[in-house]
C-alpha cells in the first residue's frame, strides 16, 4: 500500500554493497512511495479515489475510513527493470479523516478544514535483513475552498504533512517520513444525469523539506489521483480507478544530488466498486502498479467507507 512508511539504509551500508546501494532506493508504503529518502512518501498514493471532491456542505461534516493492504515482491531501479532478489514489502495500514465545512464564505465557496492520521504495519524483507513495525505514520492537515457548480462539485485548497511520530536514523524500516511537507491540491467530482454516473480527480504537488536527522533532502512529488464510475442500481456503482506518481525533483544529501537523483515514477490502475448504503459510501478497490521506477511494484487492495453528520444546509 505504501502508506506513509520508509525503509532506510546507512550511509556505510550503501557504499559498501552494491545490493544495499539499490536498498536506499527502495521502499515503502500504499498508497507510499518511491525514491525520496527511503523510497517513502508522507501521502498514500491512491487513496482519494472515491468522490474527492465532493466535500460536505456548510454545516456538515464527514467522517471516512481508509483500510489499504500492500503486497510487492519486486523492487523496481531506474530503468524499470527488478534490482534485488529477495525483496518483499508487506505493508497494511488504517486511516481515519475528519472534514468539517465551517460555512464561512471565501472567494464564492465556503471554508473547509480536514485531518487525517494512518496507523501502519509494515514489513520488509530483503538481502541485508528483515524488519516489521507498527506505529503513526505522517498525519494530513488540510484547509480548502469548496464550491458545488450543478452537477460538478470542486475545491482547491492546501495541504500541510507533519513528521511521522517516531524514527530511528539507522533503522531498517520507519514508519513515516521525518520531515515536513506541504503544497497545493485540488479536486472535482463531476456526477451528471443525477449521479448515475461519476468523474473524479484529484491533483497535488508536495514540496518537501530537508530530514535534519540524516541531511537529506526528497525531491518534490506530484501525484493525479481519478476514478469513473457509473450506477448499476441505486445503490451500487462499478468503474475503475487509479493514480500517476511522479517525483520531480532530485533527492539531495548534504547538499549533493543522490545517487542519479533518484527520481520515483509509478502508474497504478484497476477496478472499483462503490455502494450507498442508508447515508454510507463503502467502496472496494484494486490497483496494480504499473511502469514503475526506483520504487517497490506491486498491488494494493483498498476498503474504504464514509459517512456525514451534522446539519448541512446549501
Amino acid at each position: 500500500m505504501k502508506f506513509n512508511g520508509i525503509f532506510s539504509c546507512s550511509l556505510s551500508e550503501i557504499t559498501a554493497h552494491p545490493v544495499a546501494r539499490c536498498c536506499a532506493i527502495a521502499a515503502l508504503l500504499s498508497s507510499a512511495a518511491f525514491a525520496t529518502e527511503g523510497g517513502g512518501s508522507v501521502y498514500p498514493e491512491g487513496a482519494e479515489t472515491v468522490l474527492p471532491g465532493a466535500y460536505p456542505a456548510p454545516g456538515g461534516s464527514l467522517f471516512a475510513e481508509f483500510n489499504d493492504f500492500y503486497v510487492a515482491n519486486e523492487l523496481a531501479g531506474p530503468n524499470g527493470r527488478a534490482v534485488m532478489p529477495g525483496f518483499h514489502l508487506r505493508v497494511s495500514a488504517a486511516a481515519v479523516k475528519v472534514a468539517h465545512n465551517w460555512g464561512v464564505h471565501v472567494l464564492g465557496g465556503t471554508f473547509l478544514s480536514m485531518g487525517a492520521l494512518p496507523m501502519v504495519d509494515i514489513h520488509l524483507t530483503a538481502p541485508i535483513g528483515q524488519q516489521n513495525k507498527i506505529g503513526m505514520g505522517n498525519g494530513d492537515i488540510e484547509n480548502v475552498i469548496v464550491y458545488k457548480t450543478g452537477d460538478v462539485h470542486w475545491w482547491y485548497g492546501y495541504e500541510i504533512y507533519p513528521p511521522g511520530f517516531a524514527y530511528t536514523k539507522n533503522a531498517l524500516v520507519n514508519i513515516g517520513q521525518h520531515n515536513w511537507a506541504s503544497g497545493p491540491s485540488a479536486a472535482f467530482s463531476w456526477l451528471p444525469n443525477g449521479g448515475r454516473a461519476e468523474l473524479s480527480s484529484k491533483l497535488q504537488y508536495m514540496i518537501n523539506g530537508k530530514d535534519d536527522a540524516t541531511d537529506y533532502h526528497s525531491g518534490n512529488e506530484f501525484v493525479w489521483e481519478y476514478d469513473g464510475l457509473v450506477q448499476l442500481s441505486k445503490r451500487l456503482a462499478v468503474g475503475a480507478d487509479g493514480y500517476y506518481y511522479q517525483q520531480t525533483t532530485d533527492d539531495t544529501e548534504g547538499g549533493l544530488v543522490s545517487l542519479d537523483g533518484n527520481r520515483g515514477r509509478n502508474v497504478a490502475f484497476g477496478p472499483e466498486i462503490r455502494c450507498h448504503v442508508g447515508h454510507y459510501v463503502l467502496a472496494l478497490k484494486w490497483q496494480k502498479d504499473f511502469l514503475t521506477e526506483n520504487r517497490p511494484m506491486g498491488n494494493a487492495v483498498w476498503f474504504q467507507f464514509g459517512v456525514p453528520f451534522g446539519h448541512a444546509h446549501e
